[in-house]
């Protein structure tokens, strides 16, 4: 259908007319998500006439075709000026029934038409700087507070919870003010700890340990998983800060309430491998949110019958931890993304508990027994690790080597024990320790266990490469006197021309061949 012609009949402004001329419209474009750059004046034109058109008195069927229209429009980074304003915010805002101005909306909007202006706020906030400023200003993280907290009493249909939880995703992403406001003025992590607890179904065994069906976990269906992780991400953003402050105890029981909650997230699957896979990252990423001392949480559970035991402690969620992270790096895709989350949540867990440590460190860090490959040669989860020490972005290689180095109860020696003395350099230099010595953390005094292996083997070591190297024959040997004196001799010019090589740097770091010409320094 010619644009042109939806326009003259939008402005003649009969509602059965429009009606059917926009299901057209709709029905062509649905798919589309380019746009001709010849009709833009025409698109502006007729967004400016819907969100006028929206705002009369309208059947359900029709505001719902009209929202549709405004979605279609709102793909268009060039048109949403008409839907970034006051008014039109508030429109959409009103049929969404998240109007936070109207104490009480005498009409409850129709679903379909609260679907719809939903789907609207969403593109034209993730798309417009101003349409997420305007939002911010008009309050509009109150509005949806208010419909969050009735979703025990309230029947609405999975869509709908879904793209409310979407909108405030994208709204605390967006904003730091909303960010702020959600986290202490609507107490947004209670708000949003419950609406968790809501969507998991979950009930408690004491404070701190879900109770499950007779001990099995069934997967979370689809609707429910996908709720859940737009929860998990608002969570995300109101807690960025959180494991960087110092909490009250009535904070600290509600992060250790959440972290209960996020135990039985890793606990649970999905539906579908990758689903998991996803959830349990949106997961994980929340717990590294975590104050440091409420991470206790996840060794609460008292051993079942089929759990992983270690020193009288339930070590499930830290095993499916340490599984998730092997995942990750067998796949090797965007390390940095993937890897340092989990990386830095287990060894913070690993600092400042002392059976995860130990856990950890029999799995990751078994006594010694293979001398004779380097230690980044291999395939088991050391290998793996230490390859990462090495690596071209220096935010993984850092956590790779800082959890390895907490691992080995920061004790230099025993880091070098396991790396190499070349691969754990760049730690080491960066903390100060390359002659050797301990950082201050509180570990206890247990000492390494060696295998017979690595006792027997340990006087050829090479702490560089910390393997077995074979022993280099003697370069001089065979050589007459003269011979060495010839070669001691080249050794000598060697050093000489270096000399004065570095003489000529000049202080600005660059080589001067023509000193009496000066240089500029590099900006």
């Amino acid at each position: 259908m010619e644009l042109q012609a939806v326009v003259s009949t939008l402005e003649s402004g009969e509602q059965d007319t429009v009606l059917k001329v926009l299901q057209v419209y709709n029905q062509e474009k649905s798919q589309c998500f380019t746009f001709e750059d010849e009709e833009r004046e025409e698109r502006k034109k007729m967004a400016q006439l819907l969100i006028r058109f929206l705002e009369r008195e309208l059947q359900p069927s029709c505001q719902v075709t009209c929202l549709e229209s405004i979605r279609i429009l709102s793909r268009d980074k060039h048109c949403l000026d008409p839907f970034t304003t006051k008014e039109g915010l508030k429109t959409l805002s009103r049929h969404a029934g998240i109007d936070y101005s109207e104490e009480l909306i005498r009409e409850v909007p129709d679903l379909d038409v609260i679907l719809e202006s939903l789907k609207c706020l969403c593109n034209i906030v993730f798309s417009s700087a101003m349409a997420q400023e305007l939002t911010a200003e008009g309050r509009l993280v109150v509005g949806l507070a208010r419909r969050i907290k009735l979703y025990n009493e309230r029947s609405l249909p999975h869509d709908i919870k879904f793209f409310d939880l979407r909108l405030l995703f994208l709204l605390t992403a967006l904003r730091v003010d909303v960010r702020q406001q959600l986290a202490q003025e609507l107490r947004g992590i209670s708000l949003m700890t419950d609406t968790l607890e809501l969507t998991l179904g979950v009930k408690w065994l004491d404070p701190y340990e879900v109770a499950t069906e007779e001990g099995l976990l069934p997967p979370l269906p689809r609707q429910e998983t996908e709720r859940a992780m737009e929860i998990l991400k608002v969570l995300f953003n109101i807690t960025f800060d959180s494991s960087k402050r110092e909490v009250d105890e009535e904070d600290a029981a509600l992060y250790r309430h959440l972290g209960a909650l996020l135990r039985h997230c890793l606990m649970i699957s999905a539906d579908g491998e990758d689903r998991t896979e996803e959830f349990h990252s949106h997961t994980v990423n929340l717990l590294g949110n975590l104050p440091l001392k409420c991470l206790d949480v996840l060794l609460t559970p008292k051993v079942q019958p089929g759990s992983l035991e270690y020193m009288g402690v339930n070590m499930d969620a830290v095993s499916i931890l340490l599984d998730f992270l092997e995942r990750r790096l067998d796949r090797g895709h965007k390390l940095k993304e993937n890897l340092t989350p989990v990386l830095n949540l287990l060894t913070e867990s690993a600092r400042v508990h002392r059976q995860t440590r130990k856990f950890l460190k029999a799995r990751v860090l078994p006594p010694l027994r293979d001398v004779r490959n380097r230690p980044e040669v291999g395939n088991s989860l050391r290998n793996k690790l230490v390859r990462l020490m090495t690596h071209i972005d220096t935010d993984v290689k850092h956590c790779a080597a800082e959890f390895l180095f907490v691992l080995c109860k920061e004790s230099v020696s025993r880091f070098v024990k396991y790396t190499g003395y070349g691969n754990a350099a760049g730690l080491l230099a960066a903390r100060g320790l390359m002659a050797g010595g301990r950082e201050e953390g509180e570990y206890s005094e247990d000492e390494d266990t060696d295998t017979e292996e690595y006792k027997e083997a340990k006087p050829n070591i090479n702490p560089v490469t910390g393997r077995v190297e074979e022993k280099l024959p003697n370069p001089m040997e065979g050589m007459t006197e003269e011979q060495k004196e010839h070669e001691a001799m080249k050794l000598v010019n060697m050093f000489d021309k270096l000399s004065r090589y570095w003489d000529m740097v000049c202080v600005w770091g660059c080589i001067c061949h023509k000193p009496s010409f000066g240089c500029v320094p590099k900006a």
